[in-house]
């Protein structure tokens, strides 16, 4: 249920009615305008009658019910887009990110070299394993720690704010002192734990989409890590499994366009993980953004043939150059601009 309130709606009136849903057990989100406040309504059981008792309070327009499972994130409670703010970054409004990098970090002079060439070729953002979660337990699974501390001497050198996944609860804490945006993976878009951790950190996140997530539950998803208080939630499509195997994953287009319809948070798409082939990635990259999506999030080194992890997917440098003013001309097609790299945020 949203409770819509009138324009001239007072702010003993906005607390009425939240002391009011306190006495059901309720809770009450805030959704601010310039134009009038929403409050979202959340909790386990709502009373029937509750829609009627609301509507007779000062300053109440109307009370709506939502049949979606989502409230918090759904377009019903907040009609505006989202805009997440990364060290200046915008990310949902009307420039899409590029965020560019390998898949694990494998050392410094590395992650530095590739934050410089993709900042160069026109990417806003860093992306970089630290903890990697690998199907085989004897795959390398990153360096922990002392990769991001690695990232973050990247983000020095190059301005360019830092994307890292964060892989168990026990270990928000420590990434978020390091990164700028916090990814949860696609394996643990369902790790209810985590998501809530992340959630109190305060810190943006990025959330994939399951393997064989339907969009519900990824929306489902992101309404935990918003019921904490942190609105700064990033969708990201990165394909699904289906019956195809000539791809790593089937690109779900219709999901950016469709999340992009339903919620009101910003949605990437992420090429590289879709296809699993590096010459896709382009031709799927500007699909992305002619969809909608707020932007991309692709895997760059130096040496792909010698990547410690996912190198048949990633682009070379001189691809990824390549890629952009592609990029550029299919935004500027729909309206769009690429965002200008930060510079030198310490």
């Amino acid at each position: 249920m949203i409770v819509v309130m009138r324009s001239t709606a007072r702010q003993a009136d906005i607390q009425a009615v939240l002391e009011r849903l306190g006495e059901h057990q309720l809770k009450g989100h805030l959704s601010q305008g310039e134009e009038r406040t929403i409050i979202g309504v959340v909790g386990a059981a709502i009373p029937p009658t509750l829609r009627e008792e609301l509507e007779l309070f000062e300053g109440v327009q109307e009370a709506v019910r939502i049949t979606r499972p989502y409230k918090l994130v759904s377009r019903e409670f907040h009609p505006l887009d989202t805009i997440v703010n990364v060290r200046g970054i915008e990310i949902g409004g009307s420039s899409c990110v590029v965020i560019a990098g390998p898949c694990a970090v494998e050392n410094e002079d590395m992650i530095v070299a590739s934050a410089q060439a993709v900042k160069a070729a026109g990417a806003t953002m860093l992306r970089g394993g630290a903890f990697k979660p690998r199907s085989s337990p004897y795959s390398f699974r990153g360096h922990g720690e002392a990769a991001l501390a690695m990232l973050a001497t990247a983000r020095d050198e190059t301005g360019l704010p830092i994307v890292t996944e964060v892989m168990t609860p026990n270990d928000v804490e420590l990434v978020a002192r390091y990164a700028d945006v916090l990814q949860i993976g696609a394996r643990n878009m369902q790790n209810y734990q985590l998501l809530e951790e992340a959630g109190r950190s305060g810190t943006p996140v990025m959330l994939k989409r399951g393997l064989s997530a339907t969009i519900e539950e990824w929306l489902l998803s992101a309404e935990y890590i918003v019921a904490t208080g942190n609105p700064s939630v990033i969708l990201c499509e990165r394909g699904i499994r289906t019956f195809e195997t000539a791809t790593r994953n089937t690109m779900d287009l219709n999901a950016v366009a469709l999340a992009k319809r339903r919620t009101h948070l910003p949605v990437i798409a992420d090429p590289s993980h879709a296809t699993g082939k590096w010459y896709l990635v382009p031709p799927l990259a500007l699909a992305s953004i002619a969809a909608g999506a707020d932007g991309i999030i692709v895997e760059v080194h130096p040496d792909p043939d010698r990547a410690k992890s996912d190198g048949a997917q990633s682009l070379t440098f001189a691809n990824f150059a390549a890629m952009m003013p592609q990029l550029n001309a299919v935004a500027a097609a729909v309206g769009r601009s690429v965002a200008i790299p930060a510079e030198a945020v310490a």
